[in-house]
């Protein structure tokens, strides 16, 4: 299951140094506070990161204009988390319950997602969490909320030994649905989590190429993907590990597959991501419906390992279905999701 926010700190920290020490040692570890006890989200670089922002997020303006469709800012936090291998199912539940529940105990959370990361990566991450928000200041507040320190004390701690978080600014669609994340079509699908370091020389017009070229062939396949968001990793640490987030919700699982296994997403990772890139990291997790809708399998829609988006659409559509879509017998429900 997907969790999300822990921290200012987008580099691993390991949640045994948290226990026994004060609140302001907490939040500094967290990277909530620097060694003088200071906010680290004012100052130099926080300037930098919004002036960077606004280089990024060109295409997304870009399309707001083409298309008449107005933008709202957001800020999207990503928190993944490293579980005990003798995590049990109580154990588990308890801890993606409590941090699922928060968001009606606090304010300032925009819609949440959680849940178990469906494949193996190379950093061993386990469980993650997207969380949305108004405004960096809501974010910052939930960080330093007292209950939220106390989910984390008492049902995250005791169970998970490590955590990575990045948080950046991102523009959705100007409606209560894109917001908030509401509506049928955010009630299943597959969450995919996209971290990446960029190296310094390309954290420009190399980094917005790059990323407008991803936002730009996402936005084309709405039959595939539900919603994209995107941004420069704000966090203040100096040391952070991943400079870039990317937060994109899809239809379904096969959906998933066909967007990262076709030629169009291959050619920009390799002509326009790999060049400038030092590491990655990806992750997926399910967000099941209650009604069970389950993906058409892959030889329904009769596609190779690599196929153009287009032409995987275009056997949807022969096919004469619901993009993506039938109904099938329940499913375990395996992941937690805020949208209605």
């Amino acid at each position: 299951m997907l969790i999300q926010a822990l921290g200012w700190s987008s580099s691993p920290v390991r949640l045994s140094s948290l226990r026994n020490r004060s609140r302001n040692r907490a939040l500094s570890r967290f990277g909530l506070l620097d060694d003088r006890g200071v906010s680290g989200v004012t100052g130099a670089n926080f300037a930098w990161s919004k002036n960077a922002r606004r280089r990024i997020l060109a295409c997304e303006e870009g399309r707001s204009n083409a298309d008449g469709q107005r933008k709202r800012d957001v800020v999207e936090h990503i928190c993944l988390l490293k579980a005990k291998d003798n995590l049990t199912e109580e154990e588990e539940k308890d801890m993606l319950d409590y941090l699922y529940t928060s968001q009606y105990r606090m304010g300032g959370i925009v819609t949440i997602s959680l849940g178990t990361i469906d494949d193996d990566n190379p950093e061993r991450y386990t469980h993650a969490v997207f969380m949305r928000f108004q405004k960096k200041g809501d974010l910052l507040k939930f960080y330093e909320n007292p209950f939220y320190l106390g989910v984390l004390q008492k049902h995250v701690m005791p169970y998970c030994h490590e955590l990575l978080n990045v948080d950046y600014e991102s523009e959705v669609d100007d409606d209560i649905l894109s917001i908030f994340r509401k509506g049928e079509e955010f009630n299943y699908g597959e969450e995919f989590v996209l971290l990446i370091e960029l190296k310094d020389d390309a954290l420009g017009e190399l980094a917005e190429d790059a990323l407008c070229s991803l936002h730009r062939i996402a936005m084309e396949s709405p039959s595939l993907i539900v919603q994209v968001s995107q941004g420069l990793n704000f966090n203040s640490t100096s040391n952070m590990e991943y400079t870039h987030g990317v937060v994109i919700r899809f239809r379904s699982i096969e959906a998933f597959k066909i967007f990262v296994g076709s030629t169009e997403y291959k050619h920009i990772w390799s002509s326009k991501f790999q060049p400038i890139t030092l590491k990655t990291l990806s992750i997926h997790f399910s967000i099941d419906p209650a009604n069970a809708l389950v993906p058409v399998s892959e030889l329904q829609l009769g596609r190779s390992n690599s196929t153009s988006l287009k032409e995987s659409i275009q056997v949807l559509e022969r096919q004469e279905c619901q993009p993506l879509f039938v109904l099938d017998h329940m499913q375990p429900f395996r992941s937690k999701d805020s949208g209605g």
